[in-house]
């Protein structure tokens, strides 16, 4: 599909990446196809984040909380670029972690618990997203399940076999939320993402037996190396915080047999594992009774295009992406870069003709941090993307990288706001942190970053991270030319004739004696805290 203009180049990068640069968009139009820039981005190798935190602090302190550091590598490999640690190193690979992100809301884990305020676990399970973000969706939902940050936060570690003497029954925590928020959903799913309806009502997914039985499959797991798994624990800086958790086959559950998932062409009869099996091989069935689910499909393929291009995908988007899910062309199901490539190349995606009228998405504001850094070419004096403490990204933004308040993410998929779009039936997810406490935070700090924040200012640290505006200085002498820019880079060329007057109109009124420093500045806060910038189209 050939790219047909730098707008357009715009538009696929504000989906595809955290934010289009001007040599983003050129790079693009070189390329000329948008399945030569995919490939070309599945092709390089994947920038890490636990092995950032590590050249960070190779010799962390033996307590304290790390997530500032694994903050920093975040950034680093969100934005790009040359490694402020290894400057041989680059990370280009923005597809990839922008994937990554996106999966961050799906398969969630938090830092904000106390358990897992130490980087190192954290990072590693980030990892996890980038590595299996474009391999397959059997594969990284093996690699979440048993990870220790998985396995703290949502207690599948130390879970324990049914033992009536000691009141030991097995946790459920896990076995709901693999199926509920991981994988199939609540209710029954056509291809296209619509409810299943039986006399008019939907059909649950599944029920209390099926809880039950994917909680005994998920007993016998700790960290490696323990003793026993009772009492098994790992200190904040252990090395095994970050490996895969092992079985301890005398608290699993072997003894009893197993309702799974019931689904039409399950392989297991009536879908009940049966009894006998260990901790490894009853794990590797349970997933594949997951993953063979028609539900993974459409369940997973809608949030990813929801996290990537739009919140409203039409049934029919959903069911091309669930299609692909299924069968990737050569019989391969759950593979990720094919359904990744058929979310961003639909139709419904890249031609404007195709879309319906309610298209469209919030932006994050996360992703609205990282678009003004990476248009701007940020960075600290010494190189480096030294993150401010999380509880400033939380405070002024509503949200940090795996720091959500619940596993329901920092937002529901399906969240739908009052008013008009509540009227309308539509979803919003990011709205949910549209409150009257982080509207006016998430502005006031595009306005503290844009004034104060970038290389021309006077007394800022060898850490603040600096915006670059020589490149558009010159352009400030003429709004029109200035507009024309940030229409491309902000807007994807698609900014209204109504708010480009609006702007045009202000600019003029701006005296340009400061070298073009205050028409730069306006227009950014102006533009950056506009509705038509805000939703993404």
């Amino acid at each position: 599909m050939a790219v047909e203009s730098d707008a357009a180049a715009a538009r696929f990068l504000a989906q595809a990446t955290f934010g289009p640069t001007l040599e983003d968009i050129a790079h693009l139009r070189q390329l000329g196809t948008y399945e030569r820039w995919i490939d070309e981005q599945i092709a390089m190798p994947a920038s890490s984040h636990a092995q950032y935190l590590h050249t960070l602090l190779p010799n962390p302190p033996d307590q304290g909380n790390t997530d500032d550091q694994r903050l920093e590598g975040w950034l680093q490999m969100s934005l790009g670029g040359v490694d402020g640690l290894t400057p041989g190193l680059t990370h280009r690979d923005q597809l990839r972690q922008r994937v990554a992100f996106a999966l961050s809301e799906i398969l969630v884990i938090s830092a904000t618990g106390v358990q897992q305020r130490t980087g190192y676990s954290t990072s590693s399970y980030y990892d996890v997203l980038v590595n299996e973000g474009l391999g397959n969706y059997r594969k990284l939902l093996e690699d979440v399940t048993l990870h220790p940050a998985m396995g703290v936060y949502l207690s599948m570690l130390g879970n324990e076999k049914p033992d009536p003497a000691l009141n030991i029954r097995p946790d459920e925590n896990y076995a709901r939320e693999v199926m509920q928020l991981f994988s199939v959903g609540l209710v029954r799913l056509n291809a296209d993402g619509t409810p299943v309806l039986v006399d008019g009502q939907s059909v649950a997914t599944y029920d209390q037996d099926t809880i039950g039985g994917f909680a005994h499959v998920f007993t016998g797991w700790s960290y490696e190396g323990c003793r026993s798994l009772r009492g098994c624990k790992a200190s904040r800086i252990d090395p095994v915080r970050e490996r895969p958790m092992v079985a301890y086959p005398q608290f699993h559950a072997s003894a009893q047999s197993k309702q799974l998932l019931r689904y039409p062409g399950v392989a297991l009869a009536n879908g009940v594992l049966p009894a006998g099996g260990t901790a490894q091989s009853d794990l590797g069935a349970a997933l594949d009774n997951i993953f063979r689910h028609p539900n993974v499909g459409p369940f997973i393929g809608r949030q990813l295009i929801q996290r990537l291009v739009t919140s409203n995908p039409s049934p029919a988007y959903v069911a091309r992406v669930s299609a692909v899910f299924a069968d990737n062309g050569q019989g391969v199901r759950g593979d990720m870069k094919a359904v990744v490539k058929a979310i961003l190349l639909d139709p419904e995606a890249r031609t404007p003709s195709a879309q319906p009228s309610h298209f469209g998405k919030v932006r994050e504001p996360m992703l609205r941090l990282t678009h003004l850094y990476r248009a701007f070419n940020a960075r600290s004096r010494n190189g480096r993307y030294v993150a401010r403490a999380p509880d400033f990204y939380q405070r002024n933004l509503g949200q940090i990288p795996l720091g959500s308040p619940s596993v329901f993410n920092f937002f529901r998929p399906d969240f739908v706001p009052i008013g008009e779009m509540g009227e309308l039936g539509l979803a919003a997810p990011e709205l949910t942190l549209a409150n009257d406490s982080l509207i006016p935070a998430g502005n006031n700090l595009i306005w503290d970053l844009v004034r104060g924040f970038h290389t021309g200012a006077t007394g800022q640290s060898d850490t603040a991270i600096l915006l670059d505006f020589s490149r558009d200085l010159p352009l400030a002498a003429d709004p029109n030319a200035l507009l024309d820019r940030y229409n491309l880079l902000f807007l994807s060329g698609q900014m209204s004739p109504a708010m480009r007057q609006v702007l045009l109109n202000h600019l003029n009124g701006v005296r340009n004696n400061d070298g073009g420093l205050s028409r730069v500045q306006r227009a950014l806060y102006l533009i950056l805290n506009s509705p038509e910038y805000n939703v993404q189209k």
